[in-house]
């Protein structure tokens, strides 16, 4: 494709990966140095091209034949004290002198690969003088060496990542582009991983004991001439120093690194807790304004009760004045029927005198008729 057009000049003809015979040195037991170590692995790139041509090869997937030129142009002068404020973490290569390869080992995960990565690859890319046609732009490829899982929820063994469109997947440029070698998953190199050897180059870095690594000798030449250039590099008192400065460097880091952990850890745990407290002042509130409703209905309920019984108060009322009312009418006729039993009781008393006085009345003219018949006279 294009972008190996702008790597190499030649037509690729296999790997050209050659077998060697065992590591010709005696060291045994655990590396004092582990291959892990960001100086020595720069130290082994600098000091050995042809190492660094077989790694290149490897992660570019390419022939070692096909590259005919790997210079490193920003070298360091072993051995000598590098702090770590001035310490070069990357290594620069001009490669075939048409593209830039950026490389790194990273021990200790900071959390901030990925815009680290980004801001390297783009110094690199904006390399132009001035006056220079954009058209000589040369491709750049940020390699990084991870001994941690980048995306621990997508883990893969080599990931290469390139500018495209999201929605078709066009490729916008083959001249940007970065890769992640995760050395802690080489159960998922892929068969094309494999075919190129990857797999191996990461079980070097991830060796714990000169064993191992004499083991892995055999495997090409490339990574036999790398186990012996470590050997004599370990062997130099200078850089083994750098080396292990490295390591207190890294020890101090991952201090730091893993009381940066446990705060983030202690962080997230309280965020938790917050939340969930979030949930259960949402739920309370819910409950609340559920009760307040509630209320609500209660308060329209009393409210439309009281009316009811105002209104039954009303008719209360209302049916009070009618019982006094009806009290007036019942006092005023039992006064008429007081009354009319007084007439009533008069009218009685003048007809018993009446009914006495004709009494008297009859009797007297009883004698009267009796006294005319007696004496004759006609009635």
């Amino acid at each position: 494709n294009r972008f190996h057009h702008h790597l190499c000049r030649c037509r690729r003809h296999g790997n050209n990966f050659e077998t060697v015979g065992t590591a010709n040195f005696s060291a045994t037991g655990s590396l004092t140095i582990p291959m892990t170590n960001d100086y020595l692995f720069r130290a082994l790139l600098q000091k050995n091209n042809h190492v660094l041509v077989g790694l290149l090869s490897a992660l570019l997937h390419l022939s070692p034949s096909d590259i005919f030129s790997a210079e490193i142009t920003n070298p360091i002068e072993l051995g000598s004290t590098i702090d770590a404020k001035t310490f070069i973490l990357d290594i620069k290569v001009s490669l075939n002198d048409s593209a830039i390869i950026n490389l790194e080992m990273q021990v200790i995960n900071e959390h901030n690969w990925t815009d680290r990565s980004l801001s390297y690859l783009c110094r690199s890319f904006d390399h132009l003088s001035s006056g220079e046609q954009y058209q000589l732009i040369r491709p750049v490829v940020q390699i990084g060496l991870l001994n941690f899982s980048l995306f621990p929820q997508h883990p893969e063994f080599y990931a290469t990542y390139k500018f495209l469109n999201v929605k078709n997947h066009t490729l916008y440029s083959d001249k940007l582009r970065l890769s992640v070698l995760d050395l802690t998953r080489t159960d998922l190199a892929t068969e094309e991983d494999k075919l190129y050897q990857l797999d191996h180059w990461a079980s070097l870095f991830k060796a714990a004991t000169w064993e191992e690594l004499k083991m892995l000798s055999p495997k090409n030449e490339y990574i036999g001439e790398a186990v012996e250039t470590v050997y004599q590099l370990s062997q130099e008192e200078k850089i083994r120093m750098q080396c292990e400065a490295r390591e207190d460097y890294y020890r101090t880091q991952r201090g730091w690194q893993g009381m940066l952990d446990e705060q983030k850890d202690r962080l997230r745990e309280m965020d938790h807790l917050l939340a969930e407290r979030d949930v259960m002042l949402r739920e309370k509130e819910d409950m609340l304004k559920e009760k307040d409703g509630m209320l609500k209905e209660k308060d329209g309920i009393l409210k439309e009760k009281d009316g009811m019984l105002k209104e039954k108060d009303g008719m209360l009322k209302e049916k009070d004045g009618m019982l006094k009312e009806k009290d007036g009418m019942l006092k005023k006729q039992d006064d008429i029927l007081k009354e009319k039993d007084h007439i009533l009781t008069e009218k009685d008393s003048i007809i018993l005198r009446q009914q006495e006085t004709l009494k008297v009345t009859s009797s007297k003219y009883d004698e009267l008729l009796a006294w005319a018949t007696e004496h004759g006279f006609e009635s």
